[in-house]
């Protein structure tokens, strides 16, 4: 038991290092001439269910669920003033930004701001929601681990005054 969740913690380190050495060199490259964070280094991808998203927010799927890896990698954008509804995850999550400005909430909790290199980690079964700021979208990567205990629980809608609340 022990042997797999060592085994599962080097599987998850290893494909954060592989992401995040795949994304530095485009996120270097990107010129602050260029604000439009859509055009990330991945496709921008599907529109969102607007029963789990307020506003306009594009997932990409990278690493499907399997029972080999047990782990979800993708990438969404979100325009500016999108976000998530309130979520947890089963297993946790892990958000590596990419680009652009967004915030990041604990349910209880102050909102964090969110920028280009900040890497968020959310705890099994802690409801929290994520999105872009009012002028500025936000990029990306995330990653499910441990998917045999379940994806996401999408709850209510994040308001306009929760949004708002920097406190």
């Amino acid at each position: 038991m022990l042997m797999k969740s060592f085994n599962n913690y080097l599987t998850h380190a290893l494909l954060i290092a592989v992401l995040v050495s795949i994304a530095a060199p485009g996120i270097a490259q990107k010129s602050e001439t260029n604000p439009d964070v859509s055009l990330g280094i991945f496709p921008k991808g599907k529109l969102g269910p607007a029963d789990h998203f307020t506003g306009k927010a594009w997932n990409y799927d990278m690493v499907p669920s399997d029972t080999t890896l047990s782990t979800v990698i993708g990438n969404v954008y979100f325009e500016p003033k999108a976000r998530s509804n309130w979520h947890s995850h089963p297993a946790g999550q892990i958000l590596v930004i990419t680009d652009g400005i967004g915030y990041h909430q604990i349910k209880g909790e102050p909102r964090r701001d969110l920028k280009k290199g900040d890497v968020v980690t959310c705890p099994p079964n802690v409801v929290h929601w994520h999105g872009a700021s009012p002028k500025t979208g936000m990029q990306q990567l995330y990653i499910l681990p441990n998917t045999e205990k379940g994806i996401v629980k999408w709850l209510q809608p994040v308001t306009e005054e929760e949004y708002n609340n920097q406190n």
